[in-house]
């Protein structure tokens, strides 16, 4: 594993390829973004906002962040500043030290990250800071780096300070993992921090997890049930950490960070009390972003994959501005916000500054997680410059990106592999999930319904459909696409999805181009094979058209999410509505 290195958010940490023996050397791209170049109104302020010189700051607005250079801290410095708070990035050992105040959003795996503190002298006084009792609050990795050990890529030796062994979620017990998505608090102790969640779900993505004992019960404030009760937050004095992402959290979760920034302040209006009890259904928004033809970006929503208006212009469908519409679903209750670049296949996606500044400006008021996709994959540019896969996620992960969408280029490393039965490590996927961990990177599948009269006529996983084929078929492969689904590949979605999930990947969206814009409901018989097929969380796509079809695949299928395009864009079908019409059904979802 890759062990990135201190620096500011200017900079990206980015792993050449590996050697036999899986040592990387390391590089530095400059990262400039330039504000002025892209203009977008800012939304605005929400509820928990609030100013530098308010009560409980004591005139001091500056927060030390401890920014290790792996993943998406940008969310977390965006809640910041949205807090009304300044920061300082940690260069030294002595900034933490000095720090009045510090967070610690641990992102990637645990050994990378203990490499990076014990080589910079960081381990040292994070033990002593946080032995002396000064405010720190420690996130997901940050949580976990204070026990004594990983089992992850290990054992591998932790900061030591609270008692217990970080281990894998255990897949046996039918729980999918990575854990992912927005799940329920039980408080065990007073927690200072998390007075006013309300009882309501906050977002985790991992794989790892601490488990409460006799050892370490005066540190845990929280527990949150996934197969097991594990450790999801920790309290002793002033120093905090949490599992969960309180950055993508929402409301609730801003309300958390104000209440570590401003520790003897309250809220004057607290949250309405939710009813969370266990992992929610997730409902996704999606904007497939293109550059129409005048050179705007534009969110569009495709029928079958045709983008274009059957018109005599023949123009691009033109649904909205992609940083309006995200921050629309953000308030009408969207779980997550995905971003889909459809023609990234075709161009450099480093190349695509105005996508950048999409997720750069998204980031700024968009408080639940953000996936992108379209176009990651190695390239070389026009100048005969090679960019690897990993520097182009990177590029995405500091614009503000939780998680990456990999379609195209996850076809091809899965045949490879099915061909040969070796893991390379050198595919997309494959490296990507080892620098960020599996949890963030998603496998986008497009593929398109062939009719079979018999299951036996081809060497794929076929099922029987609920709707027979044109010729009475009762039976259907379902064969994967690749470059937009314009060219059909020899591999079915059954076993592209055994396969990377076998690569590295940590969720698989499964789009069907049969269904998309038809808005008759999910291919329930794709959905379903694929869901029980794998171990990884599944995300239904493609054809949803009433609160009724969002139901009915949360019921018949292992789904444990839900996206749609289209009808949120043109407001046939609010979020909102989706998420009342579940609850009366009786499936938990966020509020």
């Amino acid at each position: 594993m890759e062990a990135a290195t201190f620096g500011s958010s200017q900079f990206l940490t980015v792993g050449s390829s590996s050697s036999s023996s899986g040592a990387h050397s390391l590089r530095f791209l400059p990262f400039e973004f330039n504000r002025n170049t892209l203009k977008f109104k800012p939304y605005s302020s929400f509820s928990v906002r609030a100013s530098a010189a308010s009560t409980g700051g004591g005139g001091d607005s500056v927060v030390t962040l401890l920014d290790y250079g792996a993943g998406n801290v940008r969310s977390v410095r965006n809640a910041i500043r949205f807090l009304g708070f300044d920061i300082k990035d940690v260069q030294t050992p002595e900034d933490i030290l000095n720090a009045k105040r510090l967070i610690f959003p641990g992102v990637g795996a645990f050994a990378a990250a203990m490499d990076v503190l014990n080589q910079s002298g960081m381990a040292e006084a994070l033990c002593t800071y946080v032995q002396n009792d000064r405010p720190f609050l420690g996130i997901c990795l940050g949580l976990q780096l204070l026990f004594e050990s990983s089992e992850e890529n290990g054992p591998v030796k932790g900061l030591g300070l609270i008692p217990g062994i970080v281990g894998r979620f255990d897949s046996s017990n039918g729980f999918r993992v990575p854990h992912i998505g927005w799940n329920a608090l039980h408080i065990t102790k007073d927690s200072e921090i998390l007075d006013d969640i309300g009882n309501h779900h906050v977002y985790f993505v991992h794989s790892y997890r601490a488990m409460p004992s006799d050892d370490n019960k005066e540190w845990v404030s929280s527990t949150c049930n996934y197969g097991d009760n594990f450790i999801a937050s920790i309290r002793r004095g002033n120093v905090h950490a949490v599992q969960f992402h309180p950055e993508k959290s929402g409301d609730v979760g801003l309300s958390i960070l104000r209440r570590f920034l401003y520790p003897k302040s309250h809220m004057k209006k607290k949250p309405i009390e939710g009813k969370a009890s266990k992992l929610a259904k997730r409902v996704i928004a999606c904007l497939d972003v293109r550059t129409n033809d005048k050179g705007d970006l534009v969110v569009t929503k495709g029928d079958q994959y045709d983008v274009r208006e059957h018109t005599k212009e023949n123009e691009v469908r033109n649904l909205g501005k992609p940083v309006d519409l995200a921050g629309k679903y953000y308030k009408d209750g969207a779980d997550e916000v995905s971003f889909l670049n459809i023609t990234g296949f075709r161009d450099f996606p480093l190349g695509d500054l105005p996508m950048l500044q999409v997720l750069c400006y998204t980031s700024e008021n968009v408080f639940v997680p953000l996936t992108v996709g379209g176009g990651i994959r190695d390239f070389t540019d026009g100048n005969g410059r090679y960019y690897s896969s990993l520097e182009v996620a990177s590029e995405y992960f500091r614009s503000g990106a939780d998680k990456i969408s990999i379609g195209s280029d996850a076809v091809y490393a899965a045949e490879e592999y099915l061909r040969t039965g070796v893991k390379t490590g050198k595919s997309s996927l494959e490296q990507i999930s080892r620098v960020y961990g599996n949890q963030a990177v998603v496998v986008s599948i497009d593929p398109r319904r062939v009719y079979l009269k018999n299951p036996d006529d081809v060497k794929f996983k076929a099922v029987r459909v609920r709707n027979p084929g044109p010729n009475g078929e009762e039976y259907a492969w379902y064969q994967c696409t690749v470059n937009g689904g314009r060219e059909g590949r020899p591999i079915g979605a059954y076993e592209l999805a055994k396969a990377v999930e076998e690569l590295g990947a940590g969720e698989i969206l499964l789009n069907c181009i049969d269904c998309d814009g038809q808005g008759k409901g999910f291919d329930i018989d794709l959905i379903k094979l694929i869901s029980d097929a794998v171990n990884i969380p599944v995300i239904a796509s493609s054809g949803a058209g009433a609160v009724e079809h969002f139901s009915e695949v949360f019921t018949k299928t292992n789904a444990s999410a839900a996206l749609a395009a289209g009808i949120f864009h043109r407001n046939e079908v609010p979020i909102q509505a989706v998420k009342e019409h579940l609850l009366k059904a009786g499936i938990e979802v966020r509020t």
